[in-house]
């Protein structure tokens, strides 16, 4: 959550968060910390059902995607790409969970794997795809806030 906040507080408009990890890893917990950083005052839940949780209230919208149910080509259908390229939708923060279940990537996403280990550990790994998201992951490497936390 911790983590998920600090990204909510620096994330520009336009990113799109490509979420991997077991069932109980962590993505939800990951994005309710991100919607908290945003400033967004409603309950950020999961849309595993609703396929898309949509966001406005907060300093950026939180597009927030579940692919869990879908496979194959079944997220074609979703049209996820009108989010990213901030045409029919105001730019954001799309954060996307299962996102290997999509076949088409989004230029330039910040991946994040995440992992639950034995002892209640969890693994986080940031793959940036920017100059900018680069910049992102070593500034929260060196950010004392989630020193303890991380």
């Amino acid at each position: 959550f911790a983590l998920g906040q600090w990204l909510g507080e620096r994330l520009v408009a336009g990113t799109v968060l490509l979420m991997t990890g077991d069932l109980g890893a962590g993505k939800t917990t990951l994005t309710k910390g991100i919607g908290r950083g945003l400033n967004i005052p409603d309950e950020i839940d999961s849309p595993t059902f609703t396929l898309i949780n949509e966001y406005d209230s907060g300093r950026l919208p939180l597009y927030h995607v579940d692919l869990y149910r879908l496979e194959g080509a079944e997220s074609d259908r979703l049209c996820l790409e009108s989010y990213w390229e901030g045409i029919e939708y105001p730019p954001g923060i799309v954060a996307i969970e299962w996102a290997e279940r999509l076949r088409y990537l989004p230029p330039e996403p910040l991946k994040i794997a995440l992992a639950h280990h034995p002892k209640a550990v969890r693994q986080v790994t940031l793959t940036p795809s920017s100059p900018a998201q680069t910049c992102l992951v070593k500034a929260l490497t060196t950010d004392a806030i989630l020193a303890d936390e991380i």
